[in-house]
């Protein structure tokens, strides 16, 4: 099974790279520097740290809404065109498609995360821009897992697109929705004990993506090893337990 599921990945990441994905990733350093210069001529005092946060931010989050695009998009497309039912037509086990694509896309978001953490040497030390990277591949690769799990079990780009973003802004907010959840007092006791109760329930199944590729680690070199440990052994288990749960779905599926 490794043959074929090698050329499905290699395959995957051509189809990325004739769709423009590196120049669109350009043009995100491009964008996400500009807007970062104008903006931190406007902060009176660490414009430089103002700069190097709001570069970091922007940059995260354009490589992962990238990736969760093309994801989304690659499967939709060859399910329209039948590619899908192609493929499966041929002696090759569904385990070997699927986690051929999920291997491609997995190679695909090291180019963001090289590139984005290249351009932070700019500010950060580069031990901490190398964390940085590493946590933010890490993170896409939850993305993308995930994205792929909407994509193969949604049949429909826009309902996977939708379901993947709410996924990823649920994730990187929940740590917060607890706070507010917990530190909020008023007169309805009963109702906010259980939306707490549901928000940490919520807060058990989603990975903690607020505490990957941190803009402080950039700005106050605080990111160390075995932060970065936590964070690969979160993305571990995730990746792991999405594509499971894609891979069941995936053979639970006639394609015709």
């Amino acid at each position: 099974m490794a043959a074929p599921l090698l050329l499905i990945a290699r395959y995957t990441v051509k189809e990325a790279l004739r769709g423009k994905f590196l120049w669109l990733c350009l043009l995100a350093v491009c964008t996400a520097l500009g807007l970062s210069a104008l903006l931190g001529q406007l902060a009176l005092t660490e414009s430089a740290a103002t700069e190097a946060a709001l570069v970091a931010a922007s940059l995260r989050l354009a490589g992962v809404f990238l990736l969760m695009a093309f994801v989304v998009t690659s499967m939709a497309r060859e399910a329209a065109d039948k590619g899908l039912e192609l493929v499966l037509a041929l002696p090759l086990p569904r385990a070997a498609y699927l986690l051929g694509k999920l291997a491609g896309f997995a190679a695909l978001a090291a180019l963001p995360a090289i590139l984005f953490g290249a351009l932070t040497l700019l500010w950060a030390a580069p031990l901490q821009s190398l964390l940085w990277s590493l946590s933010l591949l890490a993170e896409l690769w939850i993305v993308a897992t995930f994205s792929l799990l909407c994509a193969a079990s949604l049949h429909n780009a826009l309902p996977a697109l939708a379901a993947s973003a709410g996924f990823y802004l649920l994730a990187r907010v929940i740590d917060s929705l607890q706070l507010l959840a917990h530190g909020s007092h008023g007169a309805g006791g009963a109702v906010q004990r259980a939306l707490a109760a549901g928000i940490d329930m919520l807060a058990l199944l989603l990975p903690r993506l607020d505490l990957f590729a941190r803009s402080d680690w950039l700005l106050y070199a605080s990111g160390n090893w075995p932060a970065l440990a936590a964070l690969a052994a979160q993305t571990a288990i995730y990746v792991a337990l999405l594509a499971a749960a894609a891979l069941c779905d995936f053979y639970r599926r006639s394609v015709p």
